[in-house]
């Protein structure tokens, strides 16, 4: 069942379109990748989704409400971890879950939140004092405080280090397990092989793919004769960019 419906989907800010006429649509349960280069329109979409930006054009569905007309009724249901985010320098780690708990009717219990995200050592350490892998620890932690049924993770693991890397992907994954449907965007294609059921290809604010990455990783093989390619020459060769810029 689609629990996000998206179709014909427009965003413009000033005379820059960041979303093009896209449509997709998400299934209940599964692991959605957006990837695509900087600048893309992947974190436009996500925030339209999200109820925190107005479509200029085309109709979104979440959960089966409109997020632009009810988004406080879906943030009830919903938690999000954005790339941009921040917490105010003085906030103590346990303060800011603590706080976040609040805002829920059905929160889940931080304490377990601290432990789960390898936090407990730090729950009273202030935001500012925190590594750049500890804010994003606690920035993912606080998705998940509203117990959602679909969590948005915007570049998941920028800024963790490769075991702090390897076991978030074990929660995305033990996330889907209970039920929980994840919007994943990423530029690392290995993180999106490695978790998403789906993958839609981003560029300049268009899908230009979408499929089950071993499948758009098949149909590249071919074209490559003998030679086996990689989700990573999939997205180069769609989008004709250096993943580094």
């Amino acid at each position: 069942m689609a629990i996000i419906e998206v179709e014909g989907l427009r965003k413009v800010y000033g005379r820059t379109v960041a979303v093009d006429g896209v449509s997709f649509t998400v299934n209940e349960g599964e692991i959605f990748g957006l990837v695509g280069p900087n600048g893309a329109g992947k974190t436009s979409i996500v925030e339209t989704l999200a109820g925190l930006r107005r479509p200029d054009r085309g109709t979104v569905r979440v959960l089966g409400v409109d997020p632009a007309q009810e988004r406080r009724r879906l943030a009830q249901r919903i938690g999000i971890q954005l790339q941009t985010a921040a917490l105010p320098d003085r906030l103590r780690v346990w303060e800011a879950l603590d706080l976040y708990t609040s805002f829920y009717r059905d929160s889940a219990d931080w304490h377990e939140l601290l432990a789960e995200w390898g936090l407990e050592e730090k729950r009273n350490t202030a935001f500012a004092d925190l590594s750049g892998g500890l804010r994003q620890r606690l920035l993912i932690a606080l998705a998940f405080v509203g117990s959602p049924e679909l969590v948005f993770l915007d570049e998941l693991t920028t800024g963790l280090d490769p075991r702090a890397r390897r076991a978030t992907w074990n929660i995305v994954r033990d996330t889907r397990a209970k039920g929980v449907t994840v919007v994943l965007v990423t530029h690392f294609m290995d993180e999106a092989e490695q978790l998403c059921d789906r993958v839609a290809v981003v560029d300049q604010g268009r899908v230009v793919a979408l499929d089950r990455p071993s499948a758009l990783v098949s149909e590249a093989s071919i074209g490559k004769g003998e030679s086996q390619a990689s989700l990573e020459d999939v997205f180069l060769a769609l989008t004709d960019r250096d993943l580094a810029s």
